[in-house]
Formats: C-alpha cells, sequence, structure tokens
C-alpha cells in the first residue's frame, strides 16, 4: 500500500437490502487526481465517507497514506482534508475566525492557527476579505473558504465532493487553478464531481461507478476511446423528422444513435468519419430529409458516460 496515497480493496456497504457499495477496488497514486463519477445514488458519496472514516463499510478494506481507514481511523483524520458541495463555515464568523476555528480543532497553537490562517486567505485571494462576516461572502468566496478549511492542517491527501456544484463558470474555473496548484505541490486528490468538463480537466484518472459497482475505469482519453472513433452530429430543417432520419442512417451507424426530438439532433458515432459524411448526406436526401447543418467530431466524456451508465450526465 506505500506506494498509493489510496488504496481500496473489495469495499463493499449495505442498508438491510439496499447494497451501496458492491466491491469496489481502486489505487490513487500519490500526486495525481482520481475523478468518481456516477449518476445520483451510484455510490460516491457512500464510498468518500467510508474513505473519510465518516462510515464504516460493511465488508472489504481501505488505506489513505497505509492507514486502515477503520483500525487506524486517528491517524488517518489527520492526514486528510474534505470539501463538500456545501460549505461546512459558520457564516457568524469572519473568514478568519473560520480558519482559525479549524486550526484550534487540529490542536494548534493560537499563534500557529493565526498565522496559518493568514498564508490561506491570502492563498485563496480572500486576504481582502479576511474580518468580513461570511453571510457577506458570494457563492464562489465561501467554496473558496471551505477549501482553504480543508487544507488548515496540510493534509497530503485531500477528498473533494462536488466542490463546484452551483458555482457561476468565473468561480469554478478559479477553483480548478486552485485544485491543479495543490496537485502540482504533491496533493493528492479524490474528486467526485457531475460535471464531464471539470473531470476532463482536472483528472489524472477516472472510474465510474453505477449501482455500486465500477462499471469503466482509465484515463479521459481511454474512456472517450470506448464510444467508437467520430461522432457525427446531425441537425434538421424539421425536428418533427428525427424519428425518419434515425431509420434512414440505421446502416452508417457504429453504435446507438442519440436522438433529441425537440431540437431535431441526431448524434452517432461512425468509423470512417470523413468516408460517412457524404453517404449520411445522401441517405438523408434520398429520403428527403432537409438538414441544417452536418459535422464530426471526437467523441465526449459525457458520451463514454453515457455509454457506461446509461444515463446522460447533465440528466443526473
Amino acid at each position: 500500500m506505500a506506494a498509493s496515497a489510496i488504496a481500496v480493496q473489495n469495499i463493499q456497504k449495505s442498508y438491510g437490502n439496499v447494497h451501496a457499495l458492491r466491491g469496489i477496488d481502486l489505487e490513487v497514486e500519490k500526486g495525481t487526481i482520481l475523478g468518481l463519477l456516477g449518476p445520483n445514488g451510484a455510490g460516491k458519496t457512500t464510498l468518500v465517507r467510508i474513505l473519510t472514516t465518516l462510515l464504516q463499510p460493511s465488508g472489504g478494506s481501505a488505506w489513505v497514506e497505509s492507514f486502515n481507514v477503520v483500525k487506524d481511523a486517528a491517524y488517518v483524520r489527520q492526514l486528510i482534508g474534505l470539501a463538500g458541495q456545501y460549505a461546512a463555515v459558520d457564516e457568524n464568523l469572519t473568514g478568519r475566525e473560520n480558519l482559525i476555528m479549524v486550526g484550534k480543532l487540529y490542536h494548534q497553537t493560537l499563534r500557529e492557527a493565526a498565522a496559518r490562517a493568514h498564508e490561506l486567505l491570502v492563498q485563496f485571494g480572500l486576504e481582502d476579505a479576511a474580518d468580513r462576516r461570511l453571510k457577506t461572502y458570494s457563492g464562489g468566496m465561501r467554496r473558496r473558504l471551505d477549501l482553504a478549511a480543508s487544507l488548515v492542517n496540510k493534509p497530503p491527501v485531500l477528498f473533494l465532493d462536488e466542490p463546484t456544484t452551483g458555482l457561476d463558470p468565473g468561480s469554478r474555473l478559479a477553483l480548478w487553478k486552485i485544485i491543479r496548484d495543490l496537485v502540482r505541490d504533491g496533493t493528492t486528490v479524490l474528486l467526485t464531481t457531475q460535471y464531464m468538463e471539470e473531470a476532463d480537466h482536472l483528472a489524472d484518472r477516472i472510474i465510474v461507478i453505477d449501482k455500486g459497482k465500477i462499471v469503466g475505469s482509465g484515463t479521459p482519453a481511454e474512456l472517450k476511446r470506448m464510444v467508437g472513433g467520430d461522432v457525427l452530429e446531425i441537425h434538421l430543417v424539421d425536428p418533427s423528422r428525427t424519428a425518419d432520419a434515425a431509420i434512414a442512417l440505421r446502416s452508417l451507424e457504429n453504435g446507438a444513435i442519440e436522438i433529441d426530438a425537440e431540437q431535431g439532433i441526431l448524434r452517432m458515432p461512425v468509423e470512417d468519419g470523413t468516408g460517412t459524411l457524404p453517404k449520411a448526406i445522401r441517405a438523408l436526401d434520398i429520403s428527403h430529409i432537409a438538414i441544417v447543418d452536418l459535422s464530426l467530431r471526437r467523441p465526449t466524456l459525457d458520451e463514454a458516460f453515457l455509454k457506461l451508465t446509461g444515463h446522460r450526465a447533465d440528466m443526473m
């Protein structure tokens, strides 16, 4: 286990007849980001709660920095930081007071806690708002403070459970930079997210969980290649003819055709992208189906997620 920051072997969790986790195995190399994806209820948060000692597994074993999360829970808690989608901070305190309070919970002296608070406020661009009460902070500022609070004890392993949910694009990008900087300095991150773009940009490796089991794993590029070669996207003049278009294109597909009947859009994986374009145009022309646009592109992580789970990420 020494080579991995996080190691999980056959972790299971059941609530009576409900099986939240059905035997999960994974490893996270030190100084990397593992993205944990899955539909709502897949077991992502349950796994994070087990790895952060908040919940005991029904079976299997897990280690963080070589410490068993059950037998050595007290040691594990000293080695990890946890930031979730809901800011775990007190809005009646100032930003500085929140961080000092967390430092004291880690048995730092007041002087040590104040020094660490100042360091983090500067690092996260919150120095000017340090002595304002949290109730005056924007959502992005609160989330940055929450992440700062998870780093008070300088943990080598950081768990981020949907940390950018609900943030505007600018605030999300700012947090991405902070996360990348932390990893560059040696922090290991396990990230759960509902944003495929976030996982694509940040994760070194991705594991997809569905119904408590791993259904796919690999780098973002490897998962995208599972979909196939190119994706042919067709926009119709008349959205009511999407079903007719799908029938006309059946002989050209290399997988299921995805239909957006409301927008009049069809997407289908194809092996020979450039060779398929004229065939698609001809097939639609024979069926007298007019198109607005037809294009080829590489598969997205969202399409890989759809293939693995049967759900689109934006429908979770």
